[in-house]
């Protein structure tokens, strides 16, 4: 049988990317303001060192940092009380504006693109306003296009780290992968297929909500004798 062909990698919009990330910021910069403490969430800011030099060659894709760094519930830092997350938001947009999608950052695990790098943005500020959302019950929305990215992301981080394609993994209406080794599925209704909702994925796949509990609650349907995911989860290790 001959080799499985290597998945194309997925392409991100480089304008919608930036897009969403300046509005999830702007939503979790309403929600701290609502909470009355700029501090919270500073670290969040998706803030990038475009100040300093540039590396010097690129080391990391999406999937790649997605696969080897850790779970985005971990600062880089402590966050530093003088810079509020409305300063930091101002200060992003203004080195944003002008920066070539293809200039070197420096980021968590190695050196990115800045278009790479604002799409793990995506993943960062959608957990961490699901965190922030879970932990205070404030409502704060969701931008489609920063929820589309992270769950993209992440089902790719999956497919990556368990290869295969005897499970098909649904996130409607943003993914579907296949993923885990076995038979593999090539027509018709795939005998093991895995379904979610855009967070409760993003929450199994950072390591927020357990297998068995998004099981037991019907926040997953999965059926099929290898529709198990947990010895896969979380993604981000």
């Amino acid at each position: 049988m001959p080799p499985r062909a290597r998945a194309r990698a997925r392409m991100y919009d480089p304008a919608k990317t930036r897009a969403a990330v300046t509005a999830q910021l702007a939503h979790l910069r309403d929600a701290v303001r609502e909470l009355g403490d700029e501090r919270l969430g500073a670290r969040l800011s998706a803030a990038v060192r475009l100040e300093d030099p540039a590396p010097s060659a690129r080391e990391l894709t999406v999937t790649e940092w997605a696969t080897a760094t850790a779970a985005p519930a971990e600062p880089e830092t402590e966050p530093d009380p003088g810079e509020p997350l409305e300063r930091a938001a101002a200060r992003f947009a203004e080195l944003i504006a002008t920066a070539p999608a293809d200039r070197l950052v420096a980021a968590r695990g190695g050196a990115m693109r800045l278009d790479d790098f604002l799409v793990t943005r995506c993943v960062e500020l959608i957990v961490h306003t699901d965190d922030l959302a879970t932990a205070t019950g404030v409502s704060i929305p969701y931008d489609r296009h920063a929820l589309a990215t992270a769950s993209r992301v992440l089902a790719d981080a999956l497919a990556a780290k368990a290869p295969g394609g005897s499970v098909e993994v649904r996130v409607p209406p943003f993914a579907v992968v296949q993923c885990v080794e076995g038979p593999r599925h090539t027509r018709g209704t795939p005998p093991n297929v895995i379904e979610t909702a855009p967070l409760p994925w993003i929450r199994l796949a950072t390591g927020r909500l357990p297998w068995p509990e998004a099981v037991e609650s019907a926040q997953v349907t999965a059926s099929g004798e290898r529709a198990d995911l947990s010895p896969h989860l979380p993604v981000l290790t």
